[in-house]
Formats: structure tokens, sequence, C-alpha cells
């Protein structure tokens, strides 16, 4: 199994292995404008644009006053994500209501949907990411 293979498998796993496997089953999610973010909530965040396979484009707002949360952009879009805790190193950023996981490890980023279990978007790069640097 290559390095890379190696790196997406485990970021699926530590993505599917959430602690609440075991909990009580969730209500129903919130209306899905409660999910969204407002334009002026990106307002003084550093945007990074992301470029992935099949087309998908993502944009992280982030700030250094706020390492606990990012603003992400996906399908015209946004969504507050809230860091989780991991013990690889990832950068591990959850919706719980939208059901979005954005991982981001030193050579690309991924975002899941753990609603279904799936990738939403894989091998996401910045332009530098893309050049190698």
């Amino acid at each position: 199994m290559s390095f890379m293979k190696l790196i997406t498998a485990c970021a699926m796993a530590l993505a599917i292995a959430a602690p609440s496997a075991h909990a009580a089953p969730k209500k129903a999610a919130k209306p899905a404008a409660t999910q969204g973010e407002s334009e002026s909530s990106v307002s003084g965040r550093t945007a990074t644009n992301y470029a992935c396979e099949l087309g998908n484009k993502i944009t992280i707002y982030s700030s250094a006053d706020d390492g606990n949360s990012i603003v992400m952009r996906w399908k015209n879009r946004l969504h507050r994500l809230t860091r989780e805790a991991t013990s690889t190193g990832a950068q591990r950023f959850e919706n719980k209501i939208a059901g979005l996981i954005w991982i981001g490890i030193p050579a690309k980023g991924m975002l899941l949907d753990s609603k279904v279990n799936r990738q939403l978007a894989n091998e996401c790069k910045t332009s530098d990411q893309a050049l190698g640097l």
C-alpha cells in the first residue's frame, strides 16, 4: 500500500470512528437555514482556496484569533466547523448538524459526509500544495 493510500485510509478511519458510535439516536437535524453561516461571518478571515478531484472547489476561511473553528464554503453554502482533537496531528474540523468533516494534512485535505460515511471531496490542494511547496 502506498504512503498516500495509507494516509487516506487512516484519515477515513479517524473520521468514521467517532466516539459517539454507541450514543443514543440523534434527533432530527435542524432546518437547513440554521446550518449555514452568513457572508458577514467570513469578514476579517483569511480565505484559502482548494481545488479538489472531480472539479470540486472548497474555500476555508480562518482567523488567527480563532484556531478552534473555520468557516467553509462548499457547494455555495457557508458552514462553521469546530476543531476536534486528533492523536495523529491531522487538522480535523466538524459540523455535526450538517454532517461535514474536514481533515487537513500537510499534503492535502478531504471533506467527508459523516451522515452517510462517504467522501464528498478528496485530493483538495491549495495552489502551493499542488506545486509541492
